[in-house]
């Protein structure tokens, strides 16, 4: 039941935050057209409900030069002063409103990550994909930036297991609190930072 009514918040929440910031979008969407060279939008495949593919769409923060191999250049090259803005302040997430919207993604739910690395889940760590991928999580308001990836997932599979309306108001509540104070909300690229952890493990 609670599935069904979580659906209905996530899809009125999307559509309300998306008329509410599409002022703000409007602007970031102008500003980085300008900076990137006509492409303000970011989009990459990730893992969503029951490990289920999906395009999730985000500002595009960095520019797209390579080095003489043809390999990117490292991120704080790639940064730009606006892209840089936009992260400090989480506003590169708005966009996933869409995938809220169009029921991909869940305003509250584990964070989704790069299908490359299914195969290095445990079988505990596959849980997290039982429930729909969120903008924000359990784990975004406990620590997210000082936590490992154990502890992590750790955090996502608690969620998956108590999903309530209660559980997600706390995480909404707090992320609010933490965006407001900049608080360890933002980390610089999730996906990759973990393969580097797990690559070192």
């Amino acid at each position: 039941m609670y599935a069904i009514l979580k659906r209905i918040f996530d899809f009125l929440a999307a559509l309300l935050a998306l008329l509410l910031f599409s002022p703000l979008m409007i602007i970031i969407i102008v500003l980085l057209i300008f900076v990137n060279n006509g492409k303000p939008f970011f989009y990459q495949t990730r893992v969503g409900k029951n490990e289920k593919l999906f395009t999730i769409i985000k500002f595009k923060t960095m520019r797209d030069p390579k080095d003489k191999d043809g390999e990117f250049l490292n991120q704080a090259e790639r940064l730009t002063k606006v892209g840089s803005f936009i992260r400090d302040n989480s506003l590169d997430e708005l966009p996933q409103l869409i995938n809220v919207l169009i029921g991909q993604m869940s305003i509250v739910g584990p964070r989704p990550l790069l299908p490359l690395y299914l195969p290095l889940y445990n079988e505990e760590q596959h849980k997290r994909h039982l429930a729909k991928p969120g903008i924000t999580g359990w784990a975004q308001v406990n620590g997210r930036n000082i936590l490992s990836w154990e502890e992590k997932f750790e955090h996502d599979v608690w969620y998956v297991h108590n999903i309530s309306f209660t559980t997600d108001l706390k995480i909404l509540i707090k992320t609010i609190q933490k965006v407001l104070a900049r608080d360890g909300i933002y980390t610089s690229n999730e996906a990759d930072a973990w393969a580097t952890w797990k690559g070192n493990s």
